[in-house]
């Protein structure tokens, strides 16, 4: 006499849990990667967003500022912008961001120090 057998085997669900094992695998890595890139977007706008700030600045005041707050721009959650160079001839400014070792930089006209943006007015990520 045969029973009908209902349910699956050892074998099966063995196979079925290292299956989800290996996407798990694959997809963890990808999406910490799109954690990433979603930061750096977010500190490339805030940057941009600083850019017309300060042009809306340097309209009332014919010079650019180094402080965040006297251009009122309001930044996304957890960027942290920094202006260590505000003058008549042109402004830096850097962003960072808590979720990632990247900092993203931007300048515009003639600044001193030291720089990672190799093109003005273009943000640039290291």
């Amino acid at each position: 006499m045969l029973r009908n057998s209902r349910g699956f085997t050892l074998i099966e669900l063995l196979i079925v849990v290292v299956i989800i094992g290996i996407l798990a695998a694959i997809a963890i890595p990808k999406f910490a990667n799109t954690k990433e890139k979603a930061y750096v977007s977010a500190m490339k706008s805030d940057l941009r967003n600083l850019a017309a700030a300060e042009e809306a600045y340097f309209a009332d005041f014919l010079q650019y500022t180094t402080s965040v707050v006297a251009v009122d721009v309001n930044t996304s959650q957890s960027v942290t912008l920094s202006i260590p160079v505000g003058t008549a001839q042109g402004w830096r400014a850097t962003a960072s961001h808590t979720g990632t070792i990247m900092n993203c930089e931007l300048y515009y006209g003639t600044v001193s120090g030291e720089s990672t943006a190799n093109q003005e007015g273009v943000v640039q990520c290291a």
